[in-house]
């Protein structure tokens, strides 16, 4: 149904009927038909796996660079693989899931600026992220120079503890690069510059593997050259990045470095703080709930269990944030522009599109339930177990390729903080306690714990349908252009940028 033209937000200084915005004229037209929507759909389509390819290329290439170092430090020796492993996924990861939700602010900013034309302000934007992701990384410092302590609080053997914590030590420099590296890729994504973060990443995991097995184990480096190797990679990636924008590919949206970047910074603080909060909540209620399955009797068949299947739903998330990036440009480019319709249509093909890949992926899974739980363990009882929960595996890979479209859409419109609320009501007040009363009260075991998280999840995403079907989207475009008017200047629509 077309929507009408009407207001779409006025300020206060002026009267309610007042129209600054209404939808632009390139805005796809409203579809009447099996025909309109089959075109429609074809066209968004390969605007969006375009953007979602290469995005999920890059997430893999970068998320395998700290798995090949663990691969090559489990051949130098047992203590080697514990440090290497300790501090990729307690300590790194927890830098790395914060400065990655702290940069997510960028998709929303520079994205929603690139649609409207406001070309100039993209490189402002990175610079502030830049001057926070920095501020961050020096207060997280604190943590890697005392990651032993901290280790060994928790439960780390003293061996454990202190191999990790000198091998965190020699991270730092990575720390730095995360906060250099995410909102440069924010940046050359909102331009849809996928490709060429893509080649960057393949370039430096081929170099990365290569310089592993060199320094780590035929120089007998061991975890020295493990913290060289990997220091390095991450810090490639940010200076080609950065080359590649230096060398004018970027048109306006670089324009050098200006002091600009200091203005508004409490603004972006509360944007980053809510998109990083957005995406930690998810990303530690997994966690969490692997520690639950813990402290379950017969712990190891279970922890091991729960660990392989929430490994291949890890994987297929993988796939996910590639789709997650490209509906966050798309919606945020979208409306930018002042096109809510083609926003809107972008959700519903994103959605379609996730909604089969996880579908094919859980048929899969099903069809061979008896053979894939052998790839990752020789033990019968939790082959068993795996086998088992692949109903529930599959069922959870079907909503979880569909929640983060959703994700990706509440950043393409700024609304992290909203968001953040509804992940801390649904997994931590909702979707934990039931698990726990289902593991001990219902005697459901491993179970239990799953149809809480499911449970969970389903809220979650049944809450994030229910807030996209209820908005004007009409009005997220002038609060687009309202954003953009308050952080970067006038907002022209029509001036846009020849060569973008």
């Amino acid at each position: 149904m077309e929507e009408q033209k009407q207001p779409l937000l006025t300020p206060a200084n002026e009267s309610q009927n007042t129209s600054i915005s209404t939808p632009d004229s390139e805005d796809i037209p409203p579809i009447n038909g099996f025909h309109d929507f089959s075109k429609q759909f074809y066209a968004e389509f390969k605007k969006l796996w375009y953007l979602a390819g290469p995005a999920t290329f890059t997430s893999l290439c970068q998320y395998s660079l700290g798995a090949i170092t663990q691969v090559f430090a489990g051949h130098v020796s047992t203590i080697a693989l514990a440090a290497v492993s300790v501090e990729n996924s307690a300590i790194a990861g927890f830098s790395f899931g914060l400065m990655l939700g702290m940069g997510s602010a960028l998709e929303t900013l520079c994205g929603q600026a690139f649609g409207a034309g406001q070309v100039d302000m993209l490189g402002i934007y990175m610079q502030r992220s830049w001057v926070i992701l920095n501020t961050t990384a020096l207060i997280l410092c604190f943590l890697y120079i005392f990651a032993g302590p901290f280790l060994n609080l928790i439960g780390q053997t003293e061996a454990i503890s202190k191999a990790a914590g000198t091998f965190t030590l020699w991270m730092i420099p990575q720390l730095f690069a995360y906060a250099m590296n995410f909102p440069l890729a924010k940046f050359l994504q909102a331009q849809s510059k996928m490709m060429a973060m893509a080649l960057i990443s393949v370039a430096a995991l081929a170099l990365h593997t290569l310089f592993s097995w060199l320094l780590m184990l035929k120089m007998g480096w061991g975890l020295v050259g493990a913290a060289l190797v990997l220091n390095s990679s991450w810090w490639l990636i940010v200076v080609a990045q950065f080359l590649y924008i230096l060398g004018g590919t970027c048109g306006r949206t670089w324009t050098g470095f200006s002091w600009k970047a200091f203005q508004n910074l409490w603004a972006f603080v509360r944007l980053s703080l809510a998109s990083a909060v957005m995406l930690c909540l998810e990303v530690w209620y997994y966690m969490a709930l692997i520690v639950f399955a813990g402290y379950l009797k017969n712990a190891e068949v279970s922890v091991g269990a729960f660990s392989v299947s929430i490994n291949i739903l890890g994987w297929t998330v993988m796939l996910s944030l590639g789709i997650n990036a490209a509906i966050s440009v798309r919606v945020s480019n979208e409306l930018g522009a002042g096109h809510p319709r083609s926003a809107r249509f972008s959700l519903v093909v994103a959605v379609v599109s996730s909604f089969l890949i996880g579908v094919f992926v859980s048929m899969a899974l099903i069809i061979s339930r008896n053979k894939y739980p052998e790839l990752f363990s020789s033990d019968n009882e939790v082959k068993s177990l795996v086998k088992d929960l692949t109903p529930l595996l599959s069922l959870s890979i079907i909503i979880n390729n569909v929640q983060p479209v959703l994700s990706g859409v509440a950043i393409g419109a700024g609304w992290q903080a909203a968001v953040a609320y509804v992940n801390v009501g649904c997994y931590y007040l909702f979707g934990i306690p039931l698990g726990l009363v289902l593991v001990y009260k219902g005697d459901m075991g491993i179970r239990g714990i799953w149809y809480g998280m499911l449970s969970g999840t389903v809220l979650q995403t049944c809450i994030l349908f229910w807030m996209v079907g209820k908005t004007n989207w009409n009005k997220e475009a002038a609060i687009a252009e309202e954003r953009i008017r308050k952080w970067g200047g006038q907002t022209n629509f029509k001036e846009i940028d020849a060569e973008h």
